[in-house]
């Protein structure tokens, strides 16, 4: 997978780059895959880093921006001091931002310095990030948990102290990392409000740190859109295997089809028993159990039995009126009830209390190793459910009519299967027998 792919850039975005353990590489990683584009630093580039692009320009301060190559990535600098090409100035900041919307070509500024290393807390003085910026990257260079606060694994380790509250000489953990991540003064420092912020931790080599890396994803996704694992080692076009997406971490949503009026059946099958407890609501827990969030239950027919039976859990209901209209109106409901960084939402219909919530987790462990579009249960050759629908996904979604369910997509987006060896998701209850089939098999395990 694609970095660019991962971090869901635009097609021309504006990006920030700030923290330590990587920006550089991540910087020119996304502007070689999203070429042609442009470059540029409002703090300082290295000697050593220009040289990955196709081409640099340096302009003195208050000059007018000179003619820009429009097929290639170019970096455009500030002038040379000693070993480092300082940043440009605010004009031609402005300027840089102007060409490249023109052109319709993304905007990259690395707005942050590090001292090479892997991890770091900003001075007062920094990050430099435009308020223009659509989109914040927060760098973290895993390399630094587990080892020594100080100077040779932390920049500003007394900054970083103060904000972790973590003592110089112990060693950084996952605890620590995090706490400096979410904090206004450190990682969240000088985001626009309205720009998209995501944590790219690098350096994940490891199987420790990328685990690490997951449970340090778990404790700040609250206050970032997206959690990138990566190991980005590579920095220029020969060597694009030696970049690797280990896992990108989503809000993921639940969304529990609950508004059928159940006439086949001839009672609301979204209330019959299971266990002692109606179906929506065993649903639902198992939902949250998975760690979906947020768990929105859409009601429709029989709305306020529904929402009685899941009263008490921490989960959104939603009434569709339009539910006698088809099963898209309740698709559709749920669709634009999600929040807007939602990476995805898994569907659970209101007749398979029997779902587990290991298949849900497994859902969405495999939907963050590559974000396909569409990801579903195989169960003996067939299809099963629930369905995992990546966001690349929600607008066609919303385009459903009547009757149509997801599936209606499927010709634009050929869903990714996931083997699962349990015959009871191919079950659902349509009628008085199939629930007795249903409860027959739960007493087998």
């Amino acid at each position: 997978m694609k970095l660019s792919k991962a971090l869901r850039l635009s097609k021309a975005p504006i990006v920030a780059v700030v923290g330590a353990g990587g920006k550089t590489i991540a910087l020119f990683t996304l502007a070689i895959e999203l070429a042609p584009s442009i470059i540029t630093t409002t703090t300082h580039f290295g000697e050593w880093q220009v040289n990955q692009s196709d081409g640099h320009i340096v302009v003195k301060p208050g000059a007018k921006l000179p003619n820009i190559p429009g097929d290639r990535v170019v970096v455009v600098t500030g002038e040379k001091e000693n070993d480092r090409f300082g940043g440009v100035d605010a004009g031609q900041l402005n300027e840089l931002r102007d060409l490249a919307g023109s052109r319709e070509v993304p905007f990259f500024i690395e707005s942050d310095g590090a001292r090479q290393r892997p991890l770091k807390a900003p001075a007062s003085h920094e990050p430099v990030v435009p308020d223009f910026a659509n989109t914040v990257i927060v760098v973290a260079g895993l390399k630094g948990m587990n080892n020594p606060l100080g100077e040779e694994h932390v920049h500003r380790p007394e900054l970083f102290s103060q904000i972790s509250g973590l003592e110089i000489g112990k060693n950084v953990t996952v605890d620590a990392l995090g706490r400096v991540l979410m904090h206004p003064s450190g990682g969240l420092k000088n985001i626009p409000i309205h720009a998209r912020k995501v944590a790219l931790f690098n350096q994940a080599d490891t199987s420790e740190l990328q685990s690490q890396g997951k449970l340090l994803a778990e404790k700040i996704l609250p206050a970032y859109d997206a959690v990138v694992i990566a190991s980005l080692e590579a920095t220029d076009k020969s060597h694009p295997a030696r970049r690797r997406i280990h896992a990108v971490h989503e809000q993921i949503a639940g969304i529990i089809l609950a508004a059928g009026g159940s006439h086949r059946f001839g009672q609301p099958k979204q209330l019959l028993d299971f266990h002692g407890k109606p179906f929506v609501r065993v649903i639902a827990e198992k939902a949250l159990a998975a760690g979906l969030s947020p768990v929105i239950v859409v009601t429709g027919s029989h709305a306020d039995e529904v929402e009685q039976a899941v009263d008490g859990l921490p989960v959104q209901t939603v009434h569709n009126p339009e539910w006698e209209a088809g099963q898209s109106t309740t698709i559709r409901k749920g669709i634009s009830s999600l929040p807007a960084n939602c990476g995805g939402a898994v569907f659970l219909l209101s007749d398979q209390p029997q779902i587990t919530i290991e298949v849900i987790r497994s859902l969405v462990v495999l939907h963050s190793q590559d974000l396909p579009a569409v990801l579903a249960p195989f169960v003996n050759d067939k299809r099963a459910n629930p369905v995992l629908f990546d966001r690349e996904t929600f607008y066609d979604l919303q385009k459903l009519n009547g009757e149509q369910g997801g599936r209606a997509i499927f010709s634009k987006f050929s869903p990714t299967y996931m083997e699962w060896a349990d015959d009871r998701l191919l079950m659902d209850v349509d009628t008085p027998e199939d629930y007795h089939r249903l409860l027959e098999s739960e007493n087998e395990f």
